[in-house]
């Protein structure tokens, strides 16, 4: 199939295609002698478990890596069972990143309890005097 038939098979668009293809995560097809790309079976399947891993907010990263495990099917699943314990673990602290965002944003929030004129808006106020927090230092695919 070509780019287009893969792309609307797969349920996403050509430039993903090219994007996973140009990352590295989708190998480069074979090509028509009018130097168009001709997609099979395994591309879709691919495409599909890249899309999977995308939608479990896996970074590109870890989706190399599963791929590459992938490619080894005799190998033991011990390696695929430690990148997503440690994916597990970039979920559990952006859930607390944003646990602490949704505190903040609700103490904001109860500072305006009524209609009232913008300059005296309590959350305005609030936002421009706060305190910014260091940037946090994350160990996790998100940077």
């Amino acid at each position: 199939m070509k780019i287009g038939e893969l792309a609307q098979v797969a349920q996403c668009t050509v430039e993903t295609v090219r994007y996973y293809e140009k990352a590295g995560l989708l190998p480069e097809p074979a090509r028509t002698q009018g130097n168009f790309r001709i997609y099979g079976p395994e591309h879709l399947e691919r495409l599909r478990f890249i899309r999977n891993c995308r939608a479990l907010d896996m970074s590109q990263e870890e989706i190399h890596t599963l791929l590459d495990l992938a490619d080894q099917p005799a190998d033991g699943c011990g390696a695929i069972n430690d990148v997503f314990d440690q994916h597990i673990s970039h979920v559990n602290e952006r859930i607390q990143e944003l646990t602490h965002l949704k505190k903040q944003l609700r103490e904001l929030r109860e500072r305006c309890a009524s209609e009232q004129a913008v300059d005296s808006c309590g959350i305005l106020q609030g936002v421009a005097s706060m305190e910014i927090e260091a940037k946090i230092e994350r160990h996790t695919h998100l940077g």
